[in-house]
């Protein structure tokens, strides 16, 4: 068993941890195990090793007609034929252990995800802060909602692409502590709004409009250089 230093090592591996802890820099393999945390760095590095992840903004709307939006970035598209996207949540803080957008979409069946660009990304930010259900983190960042074609969940006008979505099912996964779990909420994408400023020669411009990823700890990055590579098969 190969550990990142010896402070991460098992009793019965110290040998193995020595020989490799005094290894040239370098030449030292790493090798962990996340439910262990024995790492032996300052900060958990999963979320920097699966990158970059995009973002999923999603807006939602309660039984009581309140707006909600929240960044996921454990998100992405999963299939093509219906067009389908999943977010994951974690548990909140809240009686039911709910975060907002989990409950909303539970709920209402649906949500509308909208990309987060570079020039949107204090809003982003400033719509990931922790408040009580009844805030409408829209108003709070200063953006603009509109109605959507076939939900009722809102749009951002700011956002360059918005997908309206209808709920399709919940996969629970169970975390490691109790009370502790993830949602891992899918929905098929069954209306897509993009801008016509970004539809250049029959194709959507990504770099016309620096989507943003997420990165580990606070890091982002912005989506700037574009290559194309054929496939054997073309």
């Amino acid at each position: 068993m190969i550990y990142a230093s010896p402070l991460a090592c098992r009793p019965e591996d110290e040998m193995v941890c020595y020989v490799f802890a005094n290894l040239p820099y370098g030449a030292r393999p790493m090798f962990y195990e996340p439910k262990n945390q024995n790492h032996g760095l300052p900060k958990n590095p999963f979320n920097s090793l699966v990158i970059p992840r995009p973002i999923g903004w999603i807006s939602s709307i309660d039984s009581d007609g309140v707006f909600n939006l929240a960044p996921y970035s454990f998100f992405n598209a999963v299939c093509y034929r219906p067009p389908t996207v999943m977010f994951s949540a974690g548990a909140s803080s809240t009686d039911d252990r709910n975060k907002d957008t989990a409950r909303n979409v539970e709920t209402t069946g649906e949500f509308v995800c909208n990309l987060a660009i570079w020039e949107l990304r204090e809003q982003m930010n400033l719509s990931s802060a922790t408040l009580p259900p009844e805030t409408d983190e829209i108003a709070l960042a200063g953006l603009t909602p509109v109605g959507s074609t076939l939900v009722k969940a809102p749009r951002i006008a700011e956002a360059p692409v918005q997908l309206e979505c209808k709920y399709v099912k919940t996969t629970l996964i169970p975390g490691w502590d109790q009370g502790d779990g993830y949602k891992v909420i899918f929905g098929e994408v069954i209306g897509v709004h993009m801008s016509d400023d970004y539809i250049v020669e029959g194709k959507f411009d990504v770099s016309k409009f620096n989507p943003l990823t997420r990165l580990g700890y606070r890091d982002y990055s912005v989506v700037r250089e574009i290559f194309s590579i054929s496939r054997p098969d073309d």
